[in-house]
């Protein structure tokens, strides 16, 4: 799976979790998107993880710096590594 094929099956997760026409870019940080605190940040990873059908080990996810580490990671992931 691509960068960009990840970031397409992400865009919903994003806009219904946020309720907010959130257009992502690799670039992009919790820090751009309003409501992405600590606790939306563990709902969002189960709503990921459902999404992809993948489990992420401890601290993956907040190693990631943005938008595309967490489409890598995800790719990464939904491959098996």
């Amino acid at each position: 799976m691509t960068r960009p094929e990840v970031l397409a099956r992400l865009q919903p997760v994003f806009t219904d979790f946020f309720f907010d026409d959130v257009v992502l870019a690799p670039h992009l940080t919790a820090d751009d998107i309003e409501g992405w605190d600590s606790l939306a940040q563990i709902s969002l990873v189960l709503a990921i993880e459902k999404e992809f059908g993948i489990r992420f080990r401890v601290g993956e996810v907040e190693a990631t710096k943005n938008i595309g580490e967490l489409a890598d990671l995800i790719a990464r992931r939904a491959a098996g590594q």
